[in-house]
């Protein structure tokens, strides 16, 4: 049985760190039975939830939201996918904006005619990139995980690896929060950040298969 998985970064920086964890997470899984794709929220328009309760009664097939962007190709692979990762900086200790604003748009998710539900016992995963040691992983954890469980998704936790919460990863050497203008991707050289992505990866697989079982 395949296994999808959708990576999403909300990170608005091309190429950047955030980027470059989710891609090196979604590298090291297994080929075998797996379709794995990206979104990048730095090249997409996504607009805040307005509230406006289109979703409850008026979603058709092409169209769950009113807004006018680019969030239903986003919410049509969602809802396809077995796994969802969402990767985001650490932003004033918290996830990213276009993170957030993601996550509030898949409120089609819990109550659309058409789509509520369709989230329910998927398999959710954080990953989190701060500059600093103690710059607010966690708390961007627990967001992500709060949507999932809002969702009525399965977050995957693993012991193994810097948090229980998620993959975790410094931008800085060691989150010194020392800035050296030759090394722009720190999380490259930050091993335990990507053991921890590797780890909670397999944990997310695993949950899936169970779930399948």
């Amino acid at each position: 049985m395949t296994c999808r998985i959708l990576g999403i970064s909300g990170s608005p920086v091309k190429k950047g760190n955030v980027e470059t964890f989710l891609s090196l997470a979604m590298k090291g899984l297994p080929a075998k039975n797996i379709e794995q794709d990206t979104i990048h929220l730095s090249g997409l328009k996504i607009q805040d939830c307005i509230h406006c309760n289109f979703c409850l009664s008026r979603q058709k097939p092409g169209k769950y939201c009113s807004l006018k962007d680019d969030a239903q190709a986003v919410f049509e692979k969602a809802g396809a996918a077995d796994i969802i990762v969402l990767a985001s900086p650490v932003y004033f200790m918290r996830t990213s904006a276009r993170m957030a604003a993601m996550i509030d748009r898949f409120r089609i998710f819990v109550f659309g005619n058409l789509t509520a539900g369709r989230m329910k016992n998927k398999i959710g995963v954080s990953l989190a990139v701060s500059w600093l040691r103690q710059g607010g992983i966690e708390t961007t954890h627990l967001a992500h995980i709060l949507a999932f469980l809002t969702l009525e998704m399965i977050p995957a936790s693993v012991h193994q690896g810097i948090s229980p919460l998620g993959a975790s990863a410094h931008a800085s050497s060691m989150g010194s929060g020392d800035f050296d203008i030759q090394r722009m991707s720190g999380i490259e050289s930050d091993v335990s950040g990507l053991q921890s992505a590797r780890f909670i990866m397999r944990r997310a697989l695993e949950l899936n298969r169970l779930m399948h079982k």
